[in-house]
């Protein structure tokens, strides 16, 4: 059959140059939208993610703030400094890049950034929102898969989406997006009994378990949207995806590569949720 490919890092490209003219016109308005991002330690992953958030910044015109902390950093120190960024006017978004140490609950960290400023789209605000299906921000990650699918106007409503992982920032929120948006949705997990049973059904496919090449074409149903969130280093140092790319591209109709696929939407949704934010915020006329 041969799957259509789905660069998101092309479709990242042209929602930033629609970014960058919204940006434009809400500067005309005195407002810049504002992204305080803090760093705590130095873990080089982390490091590599929030250069790659400041860069992007930059490409639109958003301003992008990094915090730098040592990981002695105590718990209250950094729930002072939250509570400082909630109540600064000039920040439409603040991000946490996580993992944090181990002496700092993670959770009461998302919890303390205000709902309202909360662009990964992660505090229980939001989530709860997501749940309802009103208006909030959705995590990045989910919410740049669901503007892909729609991009290539891949239909959604009355489809058998089956979600492979179970964590709070993919796979929890991505079924529940494809579940606002009409979809049957079975979520597979480490519990879960005879995979493949439910694999081979999905209409859509979305695996975001961190193994490499987990998914086989025999995993997957002719026809089927494949969509690859997993990012794994090989040992010639290359970068592959969760779903093995080459056998699954002759059997899917729709499918995203690693890297160049999943990867480059997350940035940009944190940057479309942080111009919404700035939306919000801006005084009325």
């Amino acid at each position: 059959m041969g799957a259509e490919i789905i660069y998101g890092k092309d479709l990242a490209a042209d929602l930033r140059l629609e970014m960058k003219e919204e940006v434009k016109e809400l500067a005309k308005k005195g407002i810049v939208p504002g992204l305080t991002v803090v760093l705590i330690g130095d873990d080089p992953a982390s490091q590599s993610y929030v250069k790659g958030k400041q860069k992007a910044s930059d490409e639109v015109g958003v301003h992008s703030n990094l915090i730098k902390l040592p990981d002695t950093t105590s718990q209250q120190e950094l729930l002072n400094l939250i509570d400082d960024l909630n109540t600064d006017d000039n920040i439409h978004g603040i991000l946490v890049q996580l993992p944090l140490p181990d002496h700092i609950e993670e959770q009461a960290v998302i919890e303390a950034i205000s709902p309202e400023k909360d662009v990964d789209g992660f505090h229980p605000v939001n989530i709860g929102r997501m749940l309802t299906g009103e208006d909030t921000f959705y995590p990045c990650t989910p919410f740049g898969i669901l503007t892909m699918l729609k991009s290539k106007n891949i239909e959604i409503a009355g489809k058998h989406a089956v979600v492979v992982g179970r964590s709070n920032i993919v796979g929890k929120p991505v079924g529940q997006l494809l579940l606002n948006e009409h979809a049957t949705v079975t979520y597979c997990h480490s519990r879960t009994e005879n995979m493949k049973k439910f694999t081979r059904e999905a209409d859509i496919l979305v695996v975001a378990v961190g193994k490499q090449h987990f998914i086989k074409a025999e995993d997957i149903k002719p026809g089927a949207v494949v969509i690859d969130v997993g990012v794994n280093r090989m040992e010639n140092g290359k970068l592959t995806g969760d779903v093995d790319f080459e056998g699954a591209a002759e059997k899917a109709s729709f499918i995203t590569p690693v890297p160049r696929g999943v990867g480059p939407m997350t940035i940009t949704m944190l940057l479309h949720n942080t111009i919404k934010s700035a939306k919000k915020h801006q005084p009325a006329s």
